[in-house]
């Protein structure tokens, strides 16, 4: 799917609801309140109206959608542009290619699809790697000094990878995350020599610990961490060529991105995937999104 197919078989917001409808409710649509069949009313945004419990509602109703202004056609070719971007695409690319009227607009309009790039993490097993990397600008000397963000990475070896914001790097921090992300019949875990790792690793998941030195070598056989590390490439360089600036507040929204679309990386058909995620997961309000972090 490429975007000159989205702006044909979508060119209409008629053509974008029926294909958001067949998405949400693949057996048939079905009232938000109880569950129970509804008839189509012939409106212009091709409202669904409930006997049982006489609600009438839309198919973008408490979705990402929910309250937008924006054509459903701007919305699905943005969520195309996302999706194949990369090393990601920033708002104001967004604003520009699909002449939006405002920045806030777009960059609402990108929070909003990755805030749909959230999924089920089942416990990893296998081979996995495992290494941390630091966000965050240099800072100059008419700056205040901030620390930088701390992102770990997991991934394993032929499958899937997480990105993982921590406020700290220390074993406890590890303990956690790996208690979080990784089978306790994990095959091997590799990372590289950093002291962290082996304080934070316990029971069996540290008898299948192994680890790279870097000091003295990258690759020794089967141990190295090489594939993660060309992931924390890719994340860097969406973050400076692409956003250039990002939040710790809203860092854990680009990482879901990053890797939602790593994950899919070989899927011919991550539009229909992402619009599928969008279509079932819960509005988000422009307030919600800019009110301060906890």
């Amino acid at each position: 799917m490429n975007l000159i197919d989205v702006n044909t078989m979508f060119s209409t917001d008629a053509k974008c609801r029926e294909m958001l409808a067949r998405l949400r409710w693949p057996e048939g649509p079905r009232c938000l309140r109880c569950k129970q069949p509804v008839v189509a009313l012939e409106t212009e945004k091709q409202l669904f109206y409930c006997k049982d419990c006489d609600y009438q509602f839309s198919v973008t109703a408490g979705t990402v959608f929910n309250d937008s202004h924006l054509p459903l056609t701007t919305w699905f070719a943005a969520t195309l542009l996302l999706c194949e971007a990369k090393k990601g695409i920033s708002a104001c690319q967004i604003q520009r290619t699909l002449g939006i009227g405002g920045y806030k607009t777009a960059w609402h309009l990108c929070h909003r699809i990755r805030a749909a790039m959230q999924e089920a993490k089942p416990l990893m097993d296998g081979t996995v790697e495992m290494d941390e990397t630091y966000v965050g600008g240099k800072p100059r000397r008419w700056m205040r000094r901030k620390e930088k963000e701390v992102v770990f990475g997991i991934r394993k070896r032929n499958g899937e990878l997480r990105f993982i914001h921590a406020k700290d790097a220390n074993a406890k921090t590890v303990r956690q995350i790996v208690s979080e992300n990784l089978s306790e019949d994990v095959d091997v875990i590799i990372t590289d020599e950093s002291t962290i790792y082996p304080f934070g690793l316990k029971g069996k998941q540290a008898a299948a610990h192994k680890t790279i030195c870097h000091k003295k070598e990258y690759v020794s056989g089967l141990v190295h961490t090489n594939t993660v590390e060309s992931a924390f490439s890719l994340l860097k360089r969406g973050i400076m060529g692409t956003w250039h600036n990002v939040s710790a507040k809203h860092l854990a929204s680009y990482l879901n991105e990053m890797t939602f679309r790593f994950n899919r990386r070989g899927d011919a058909d991550i539009f229909t995937d992402t619009l599928r995620h969008m279509i079932t997961a819960p509005a988000l309000t422009f307030k919600t999104l800019t009110k301060d972090a906890a």
